[in-house]
């Protein structure tokens, strides 16, 4: 029994000095978009009317272990053991050996984004006119595009050919060879916000001639200059969603919501506690997130009785879903809505159901 004894100690206390490579997620906070966060209105809506709002629409996060957090043996079981806990591989949430810096600049650029989208899905559900241009989203470093074209630089044509959408820019230049010229046809990124700011549209254009190079991703061998293209927008008002703290486009489909509502009369919840998550692209199709069972834990913890749930989430959802939170199956931003309008009708027999099949 001595012997055993000690070998349960030394095996304890290995356990707890081993590094295993694993991470934890846990449910994060969860935020009423129509409510006020750290003392202000998460929503802020100036040079528009806005309505009363009642009921919740809450916006959820996971809460993820830092890139350069080492689990012991002890704690990824503990992990595995614990119901509102999830352990996964360290590469899931840090891929390429991505670090800490990295990963918040990326969720905060991705976080940033959804906030956009959220803003242009619900306008376009009021069907309020909202101004979308082609920009640089980025520039890679010691790329052919590099010191020549700046992030903001909207782009109007490639090669004479006028650029609509972000995706015609890449086809552009990849209709060329390896060490062609391509000339791009901008407004400088400083030229844009000015006008912007004056409630014009800028009219000078310049001409940027980039020799392209060839690509050394995976793949295809091909023609690039070494940029990402987005799209910027005007709005024919002022909407600010002041959440710190938070990063990732998962917020997306409830920022909209949110939005919606505020300039909407009437209440989109009829005074009931919703939540739910899901990224939004500006035509409102709302797409996947990470972490869902830990949204649904913490979202069910907070009062939620619905939970809007992405389509492509609904089977993960389904399988562990926490009792007295009832999963609501949506695509799209109008689906959110017929949604809510039988919530607050009490007409719930039909909503969309999330099944372990989807």
């Amino acid at each position: 029994m001595l012997a055993s004894t000690l070998m349960l100690i030394a095996l304890l206390c290995a356990g707890v000095f081993i590094p295993v490579p694993y991470s934890e997620m846990s449910p994060g906070p969860t935020v009423n978009t129509l409510g006020d966060h750290d003392g202000e209105p998460v929503l802020q809506i100036s040079g528009r009317k806005i309505y009363a709002t009642s009921g919740h629409l809450n916006m959820t996060t996971v809460r993820v272990t830092s890139a350069d957090y080492r689990m012991n043996l002890v704690e990824a079981v503990y992990g595995w053991l614990a119901h509102d806990n999830k352990v996964v591989p360290h590469d899931t949430l840090y891929p390429d050996g991505k670090t800490e810096e990295q990963s918040t600049q990326e969720n905060a650029e991705e976080f940033s984004q959804s906030q956009e989208s959220a803003k242009v899905a619900a306008l376009k559900e009021l069907h309020v006119p909202v101004k979308s241009w082609v920009i640089v989203s980025t520039v890679g470093k010691a790329t052919p595009a590099e010191g020549k074209l700046h992030a903001g630089d909207v782009i109007k044509a490639v090669n004479g050919t006028a650029v609509k959408v972000p995706d015609d820019v890449a086809k552009l230049v990849t209709k060329h060879k390896p060490g062609e010229d391509v000339v791009f046809t901008i407004v400088p990124a400083k030229e844009q916000a000015a006008a912007e700011k004056e409630h014009k549209t800028p009219t000078r254009t310049e001409k940027v001639t980039i020799t392209t190079t060839t690509s050394n991703d995976e793949g295809a061998k091909r023609a690039i200059v070494g940029i990402s293209a987005g799209t910027d927008h005007t709005f024919p008002f002022t909407i600010d969603i002041k959440l710190a703290d938070v990063g990732g486009p998962s917020a997306g489909l409830m920022f909209a919501l949110g939005i919606y509502d505020k300039l909407t009369p009437g209440s989109l919840t009829g005074g009931t506690f919703v939540a739910g998550t899901g990224t939004i692209d500006d035509d409102g199709k709302v797409g996947p997130i990470g972490g869902i069972e830990m949204k649904t834990v913490g979202a069910r913890d907070k009062g939620a009785q619905y939970f809007l749930t992405p389509a492509d989430n609904c089977a993960s959802a389904a399988r562990d879903t926490p009792e007295g939170l009832r999963l609501v199956k949506v695509n799209t931003i109008e689906d959110a809505l017929g949604a809510l309008k039988d919530i607050r009708a009490g007409d719930t027999a039909d909503l969309p159901k999330c099944t372990t099949k989807g």
